[in-house]
């Protein structure tokens, strides 16, 4: 509990006290004003000042207007009847301050397990100076430079692992508390607290442009983008206030007019109580104060799973996805390409390996690393001139002399070459030499371990749809699509056709359901910055792919893709729990207030057991561990 709510419960403390002993005391008159004014005065002063500037700034209608008008209105009709029962004036405030003290506290409460699931931030980065460890702030570490990382400490800045091993936890960036081992040449990603042994890293990025300040960015502006149901609350309260301002005057004044204009007796007294009580049930609190906490809990909750969602109204979206579309590499495999073959070589297997490794030597496309790494000999860039690469198709170039074609199907036929078919399951990598075929390279992705029983959850979460894009071949991309269990696979697509094949998906789907794509690389940037909701694989995925999407998963897993659609399913859930409810509570308990069945004392005990009972359920959004 913070200082300004320890100062609060104080005053309520006092207030609830003197409410106990000044009725204790037979007095009358100024006197008993003026005494029981205290307990009020301490309990409401900030709520009457708040009252009084928004009347001033021309923001009349909240809930502190409401509170002042049906309390003084209360006190008012005590000095009008000469009764001296000022308590239940009193009463309101204290129960609504009461309120007002649980909602903060709860607020508070989540905010700060939210800052402590996302405490992550590093206070400075080691640089090794004259053979001793000095303290900088990780905004003046440039890329390149060496830092060291203590067991117990926070790795300040992404990087490259130039000595050491070490086990690492990343629990506040994946959710999982299983540590990762790394040695000499791993990745590492900031804000993972090293565990063991003692790393140094050649940093690759600014502190800036690191991991770290990025979920940091992500997670401190998600709360600026609103949803519609936020939105919706926001509407809601600017109509609902002036209108039962308008309908408590109305119920103060038509009735006793009406019953003056019959013959009767006004009852002015009674039909401004039941006006006054009227303004007490109508506070919209529960709804002002639960929804957007709803949605700050399920981002906090989502955040502490390895979810970052960039906004609730992306959450929002989330909730309604019916079509997900993944792409393949990186994505649903590792993006990790291994040669298991080279058949029908005209010249040795070793020659085709090494005039295709020549070949992609200026790409870093993971395909060409793989048949980098599978001739394992030197990369004498000297040996290879007049590179061109063939969108769609491949690479030709002029190697120690020779013309080399290195590519798919369509790049042989562009170079008048036959391909023989190959009947292995993979990428296949033809290879023409001076002209003629010399052979072709199967290559194979290696499918993520949790894959297939993602798609198996998505299905089970009752998403329609589940459909997959790739450059690959129809062959590698139909087996891949029957061993995962994928509904439709879309094969040979280039980055333009991905999108083209994502505008088509969102003109057929059905009008209210959402379609969400799945990717990790640059190429995949476009479609989901295009999809209804993007999600990019964050460790290993590019910046460009983070930058565009809407949801990021930190740990690469595509199981976590279930699992955020269920995040934000079960957050919404919780909203509309608190729309209907407040709602239909608040309803209710006007019209038996305006019927003169609910009094002062059950009007506010109704108003703050409604905002205890919202904000108590839209903190649930936090508990996403089991889902």
């Amino acid at each position: 509990m913070n200082r300004k709510q320890r100062i609060m419960l104080i005053r309520i403390i006092i207030a609830a006290l003197l409410m106990v002993i000044l009725p204790q005391f037979q007095v009358s008159g100024a006197l008993r004003f003026a005494l029981f004014m205290l307990p009020y005065l301490i309990v409401g002063y900030d709520i009457l000042l708040k009252a009084v500037k928004g009347i001033l700034r021309g923001q009349v209608f909240d809930e502190c207007f409401l509170m002042a008008v049906a309390t003084v209105g209360a006190i008012a009709l005590a000095l009008y009847e000469r009764s001296g029962d000022y308590t239940e004036a009193i009463a309101v405030m204290l129960f609504y301050q009461i309120g007002e003290l649980f909602q903060s506290y709860a607020v508070g409460k989540s905010r700060k397990n939210i800052t402590q699931l996302m405490d992550i931030r590093p206070d400075y980065a080691n640089i090794e100076k004259d053979g001793k460890l000095e303290k900088v702030d990780p905004d003046d570490v440039s890329v390149g430079t060496v830092i060291i990382v203590q067991p117990g400490e926070k790795v300040p800045i992404d990087g490259i692992v130039v000595s050491g091993e070490s086990s690492l936890n990343t629990s506040a960036l994946t959710g999982e508390s299983m540590p990762r081992s790394i040695g000499e040449g791993s990745e590492i990603i900031s804000g993972s607290i090293n565990m063991t042994g003692v790393l140094k890293i050649r940093t690759t990025k600014e502190f800036g442009e690191s991991t770290v300040s990025k979920i940091l960015d992500l997670v401190e502006n998600a709360s600026s983008r609103k949803s519609k149901s936020e939105d919706f609350i926001s509407r809601f309260a600017r109509i609902y206030t002036p209108a039962v301002c308008l309908g408590a005057l109305l119920l103060a004044v038509i009735p006793p007019l009406i019953s003056l204009l019959l013959g009767n007796a006004a009852g002015w007294e009674n039909w401004i109580y039941r006006a006054l009580t009227f303004l007490v049930i109508s506070c919209p609190c529960a709804l002002v104060i639960s929804i957007p906490l709803s949605f700050f809990a399920g981002i906090g909750g989502a955040s502490n799973a390895g979810v970052l969602v960039k906004g609730s109204n992306y959450l929002e979206t989330l909730s309604k996805t019916q079509i997900v579309v993944f792409d393949k590499t990186g994505t649903l495999t590792k993006g990790v390409f291994e040669v298991n073959g080279i058949h029908h070589g005209t010249v040795s297997d070793e020659k085709i390996l090494e005039y295709a490794a020549l070949a992609e030597s200026a790409s870093s496309h993971p395909i060409a690393k793989s048949l980098q790494k599978a001739y394992g000999g030197p990369i004498d860039r000297k040996r290879v001139s007049d590179i061109r690469e063939i969108s769609g198709g491949g690479i030709t170039a002029i190697i120690d002399g020779h013309s080399i074609a290195c590519g798919n199907d369509k790049l042989m036929h562009m170079v008048n070459v036959s391909p023989i078919p190959c009947h292995s399951t993979g990428t296949i990598i033809h290879v023409a030499l001076d002209g003629k075929y010399a052979g072709h390279i199967v290559i194979s992705d290696v499918v993520k371990p949790h894959s297939a029983e993602a798609i198996k959850e998505l299905k089970k979460a009752g998403i329609a749809k589940v459909a997959m894009f790739t450059g690959d071949a129809r062959s590698v991309a139909d087996k891949i699509a029957s061993d995962l269990g994928i509904d439709t696979v879309y094969s040979e697509l280039l980055p333009a056709d991905k999108v083209e094949k994502t505008e088509e998906l969102l003109r057929t789907k059905p009008k209210k359901a959402m379609l969400a794509f799945v990717g990790d690389g640059i190429n995949d940037a476009p479609v989901l910055g295009r999809a209804d909701i993007g999600i990019a694989m964050g460790a290993m995925g590019s910046d460009a792919a983070i930058e565009a999407a809407d949801v990021v998963l930190m740990d690469d897993d595509p199981l976590k893709v279930a699992k955020a659609i269920r995040i934000s399913r079960k957050c919404l859930r919780i909203v509309y729990q608190n729309i209907v409810f407040a709602i239909g509570i608040k309803l209710l308990c006007l019209l038996l207030g305006a019927l003169g069945i609910a009094n002062m004392w059950l009007a506010i005990f109704a108003d703050v057991g409604v905002m205890v009972i919202a904000v108590l359920n839209a903190i649930r959004a936090l508990f996403v561990k089991n889902l």
